[in-house]
């Protein structure tokens, strides 16, 4: 195990403050959940920032085939032009998945797009760079993390061997 609850509780809300700190300036955030722990982790860090940030906060959740993550859909049509936002999910393990989770922001102008995970694996097939991460770790590319959520509350989070 690499995280229990208290301490991806600590992570969270220290991401939270980061993410506060960081967008001081701004009006609104737009969170987009990678289901399904993504918008689990998307709605806990939108549940922290209304202690620190001003601004709107909205949660739009991201539904895409993680084997094969060619069809992604929102669960609501917003427009991202000129709106800061950030791509969250559980998870960074190849960086596939949030490079595709990007599609439906390239036929649009956002002021910007950040991405937060819980847990960060340094090993990466794919060019992206995370902006908030709970927790940094080096793994073997035969073993993946997991994170492991029950109703709506993180549990923890393991590493376990690719099978």
């Amino acid at each position: 195990m690499i995280l229990d609850k208290v301490t991806a509780d600590k992570k969270l809300r220290r991401m939270a403050l980061e993410l506060t700190e960081r967008n001081l300036h701004k009006n609104e955030l737009i969170l987009i959940g990678i289901k399904s722990n993504g918008i689990v982790i998307a709605n806990k860090i939108a549940l922290y920032l209304k202690d620190s940030f001003a601004g709107n906060i909205q949660l739009v959740e991201l539904s895409i085939n993680k084997k094969n993550p060619t069809e992604i859909q929102l669960s609501s049509n917003i427009d991202f032009n000129n709106k800061s936002v950030i791509l969250v999910d559980d998870v960074a393990n190849s960086g596939r998945v949030m490079l595709y989770a990007l599609k439906p922001l390239i036929d649009q102008m956002p002021a910007q797009i950040e991405t937060l995970v819980l847990v960060e694996r340094t090993y990466k097939k794919f060019p992206i760079d995370i902006n908030y991460v709970g927790m940094s770790i080096a793994t073997a590319v035969d073993e993946n993390i997991v994170v492991e959520v029950n109703d709506g509350e993180i549990e923890s989070a393991y590493i376990e061997p690719v099978s």
